[in-house]
């Protein structure tokens, strides 16, 4: 059992929320602090995939030579904009060194066990929410209009059929049956075990149980500081206040980095822009997400819209929306489905937010060692939302002392010092 009676988290986006939840659950005192509203953040507008089928980490073998090639496309699925930043150079050099066949190896049973954890724990949470947030199980399927994407498509599910997630081989009708519509596919995989939530909705739900069961959410507050004593952390300063608590839980996302710096911490996090256009769902259209391969766009129903997302633009902390890397989502749809051509869907809304990618594909979770009551929960790139019930979960068994669900060397926060 914990000694400690109280916490304060940081951030309040999907990962922060889910912290607070399981903290409150144990039976701690727990504010919850952003300096905006829940879920203003990247775990907003994503696609809302909850994805075991994708535990082969970014940082993987060919993704360099590719990145490289992309480099002179602005609106390709993996954009680096060139800019004179000694943190980008630092991390581009460990995200070289983490494209490797060994990392692959190590990080796919950490988000397998990360991610098909969570799928089970979202199953808990449609139960303990009064809200509904479109908890999706009937799997996802990747589709492909050309031999070459359904080969990468083929090797991918190979890969992650080694940490025993298999999955099934759809024709062209077999794509047509699951999407129920008409496509210009010519195959794709069918992940059965991957489901789907509406982000925003999820976020708010919990939210509004974790406030229901006692915890204080401080909307609209940032955190401008930090009092210490020694090893510890003995208040958060805030531009109203100071807040005191006897843990402290950072998991603010891309905003991290700049946060931790305060308390002489380097978090290893890079901002990665992903944008998103949501259009009124027609009458027809797919019950379950699709993934369009060779775009790298994912196309998810929500509630009475449908949501398209997709690609990464490393370009700082910058939330501008680039019209070109937009348009080149907001267009990939039709390509697959004529159906489903921008011009003919009704259009609801725009979006970017910036994900905090670390450079080998996990997340940067545990205690810092020279802080004795600091939990780092940030770094989960494009899986925030998939990972958040575990990687919540993790968090409040590291404080409660509890055992962790998964091995948690992978994950030390520490790891690139």
């Amino acid at each position: 059992m914990t000694t400690s009676t109280s916490a304060i988290v940081i951030g309040a986006g999907a990962v922060g929320v889910c912290s607070a939840y399981y903290l409150a659950e144990r039976g701690l005192d727990v504010t919850l602090v952003d300096k905006g509203d829940v879920c203003a953040g990247a775990s907003y507008g994503n696609s809302g995939l909850l994805v075991p089928s994708h535990s082969v980490p970014l940082a993987a073998p060919g993704v360099i030579w590719r990145a490289l090639r992309w480099m002179t496309k602005p609106d390709s699925p993996f954009y680096i904009r060139p800019r004179p930043s000694p943190s980008l150079v630092s991390w581009l050099w460990k995200f070289r060194a983490a494209c490797s066949e060994e990392n692959v190896e190590r990080a796919m049973p950490v988000l397998r066990d990360l991610t098909m954890t969570g799928v089970e724990l979202f199953r808990e949470l449609d139960d303990a929410c009064e809200s509904d947030f479109g908890l999706g199980t009937a799997g996802v399927a990747y589709v492909y209009r050309t031999e070459e994407g359904l080969a990468n498509g083929r090797n991918e599910a190979a890969h992650v059929a080694k940490v025993g997630l298999q999955a099934e081989e759809l024709d062209r009708d077999g794509v047509r049956e699951f999407a129920g519509l008409e496509s210009t596919a010519i195959g794709g995989m069918l992940h059965p075990y991957d489901g789907h939530v509406t982000p925003g909705k999820y976020v708010h739900a919990l939210a509004e149980a974790f406030e229901l069961g006692g915890g204080t959410i401080r909307r609209h507050t940032a955190v401008t500081g930090f009092e210490t004593d020694g090893r510890r952390v003995t208040g958060v300063v805030t531009d109203n206040d100071v807040l005191r608590a006897d843990e402290v839980v950072l998991a603010a996302g891309a905003w991290s980095p700049a946060i931790a710096a305060r308390l002489g911490v380097k978090l290893p996090i890079q901002p990665a822009k992903g944008y998103s256009v949501r259009f009124r769902r027609p009458e027809h259209a797919p019950e379950a997400p699709l993934i369009l391969g060779e775009a790298r766009v994912a196309m998810t129903p929500m509630g009475d819209t449908m949501r398209i997302a997709g690609t990464l633009e490393m370009a700082g902390m910058d939330l501008s929306i680039d019209q070109r890397r937009l348009g080149a989502v907001r267009e990939s749809a039709g390509l697959y489905f004529p159906a489903m051509a921008a011009s003919r869907l009704e259009f609801v809304e725009e979006w970017a937010g910036l994900r905090p990618m670390s450079p080998d594909g996990l997340a940067l979770l545990g205690r810092w060692p020279s802080w004795d009551n600091l939990t780092i929960a940030t770094g989960h790139g494009t899986m925030g939302v998939s990972t958040s019930p575990a990687s919540g979960k993790l968090v409040a068994q590291i404080i409660t002392g509890d055992k962790p669900l998964t091995d948690l060397a992978p994950l030390d926060p520490t790891r690139f010092s």
